[in-house]
């Protein structure tokens, strides 16, 4: 990363933060494949997301899980519902949290979008428990 940016404090405050939401593993992975092409805007999410919105004490990780998976939700982000929905692990935002969100977004984004982030759930929660099985 650039000297400037993994440098500040807001900058490790966010590293240290997507490590405690995504997990050491998907944190790592992200940062080897950063180019010079992408790595300016792994440096903006790790500052302004993690380490600004993310780092807030206002409202919990559990709280900011929930209104992160029901916005992408909404939104119809599909691979980034899936990465939140795994980093519930770390959260501490259960299934019925996140079933009560998607509700919400049935009702305030359409049906549509919370019926293809219900099954985006369900697959994720899926490979959680195999995961944990194995």
């Amino acid at each position: 990363m650039n000297e400037t940016a993994s440098s500040s404090e807001r900058y490790r405050q966010g590293m240290a933060t997507r490590r405690a939401v995504l997990g050491d593993a998907h944190v790592d992975r992200s940062s080897a494949a950063a180019t010079e092409f992408d790595r300016p805007f792994q440096e903006l999410i790790t500052e302004a997301a993690w380490g600004h919105v993310w780092s807030r004490p206002a409202l919990t990780k559990r709280e900011r899980s929930i209104v992160t998976i029901a916005l992408l939700a909404a939104l119809g982000q599909d691979d980034e519902v899936a990465m939140h929905v795994r980093a519930t692990a770390n959260t501490g935002a259960s299934r019925e949290d996140i079933c009560e969100a998607l509700l919400h977004v049935a009702i305030y984004a359409g049906v549509p979008a919370a019926n293809h982030a219900i099954k985006i759930a369900k697959q994720a929660f899926e490979q959680m428990d195999a995961e944990k099985a194995a």
